[in-house]
């Protein structure tokens, strides 16, 4: 019989521990760029940042990221973070800028442009088009004294760390470094503009977030699913309804369709005895069950069943007092929420 685990690489314990020192050392240098980065935040820093926030949320037009290398490679990422937390915002690599893409870019807009060294001759073909249109340029670089530094509008100053690359040369520390500000920018925008979960699921409709992000009423059971019986109605009948439904309870409502309780596996254990098939609804619900509303997020729902006391499994959806969906926990976790 095949042997059905999954091959493991084997590595002498000394190559192994190599191995982890070199990401330790990678972890620290990476940790050190960020702690370098945070304290020139509450300095010049922390000003040119706040500019930069100011211009952008004030900008008519769209965010502009732009750079080449492992830089453009940052950009790219800054871009799809400013436009799913609402800043619309995409990439344009440096040297093709100067090939036709430069028609992207309108007077209205605002250009992130990331050069670790300020230096890049690629980038020149932005900077005169950004002078020749006044469109503002936010330089983000480690060097203020540099041609892009020099260029720029704002130059968010990065200060220089060394490389996790035992040479000092491979861009690792930097790359962090940039990737971290322009997430500082992206949430700091969202938070200045009251950025609500309910937006970002309107960029977000797939994958995880999308599923973490669905509404009650995306994933509730509507219609002839719901298990429901009026006031007056005779218990073996309201069992029979409870069980075909399949959710372990049924609701119940009164003349005018509006819920006036609910009927749960837990009743049924409190009030046994032996007259209970002919008992009616009445005496053996629960009045006032807890509802939700269809436009509650699913997540907001599992929240709500992790937390009731007693715990509870399923749920009534109501507009108002009237129920219009039925969602049980398994309806989340196959949705994909938790």
């Amino acid at each position: 019989m095949a042997n059905s685990k999954p091959l493991m690489a084997k590595s002498s314990g000394t190559a192994a521990d190599a191995a982890v020192q070199s990401a330790l050392r990678t972890l620290d240098a990476g940790i050190s760029g960020v702690s370098a980065l945070t304290a020139a935040l509450q300095g010049p820093l922390g000003v040119a940042f706040a500019e930069t926030v100011d211009i952008i949320r004030n900008a008519k037009g769209r965010v502009i990221v732009t750079g080449l290398g492992k830089s453009g490679h940052v950009a790219r990422k800054i871009a799809a973070t400013l436009a799913s937390t609402g800043t619309p915002a995409f990439f344009v690599h440096a040297a093709e800028a100067g090939h036709g893409d430069l028609g992207m870019i309108t007077p209205d807009d605002v250009i992130i442009a990331l050069s670790w060294s300020g230096e890049q001759p690629e980038m020149k073909n932005l900077v005169n088009y950004s002078s020749r249109f006044a469109i503002p340029m936010i330089a983000l670089t480690s060097s203020a004294t540099s041609s892009l530094g020099e260029a720029a509008r704002i130059v968010l100053e990065l200060p220089k760390a060394r490389e996790a690359c035992p040479h000092n040369l491979a861009p690792t520390t930097s790359s962090l470094m940039q990737a971290a500000i322009g997430d500082a920018i992206a949430i700091a925008l969202l938070e200045g503009r009251g950025f609500t979960a309910l937006e970002f699921a309107n960029f977000h409709p797939g994958g995880k977030l999308g599923a973490m992000l669905k509404f009650v009423r995306d994933i509730m059971h509507t219609g002839e699913a719901i298990p429901v019986k009026p006031l007056g109605t005779q218990m073996s009948d309201a069992l029979v309804e409870m069980s075909s439904k399949g959710f372990g309870c049924v609701c119940i409502v009164d003349a005018d369709g509006d819920i006036a309780g609910i009927i749960t596996d837990g009743d049924l254990r409190r009030h046994m005895r032996p007259d209970l098939m002919t008992a009616l609804v009445d005496e053996v619900m629960t009045k006032n069950p807890r509802t939700i509303p269809p436009g509650m997020l699913a997540t907001e729902m599992l929240e709500t069943l992790n937390s009731s006391k007693p715990a509870v499994t399923v749920l009534i959806v109501a507009e108002g007092k009237r129920p219009v969906g039925i969602v049980h926990v398994h309806d989340v976790l196959r949705a994909g929420v938790a």
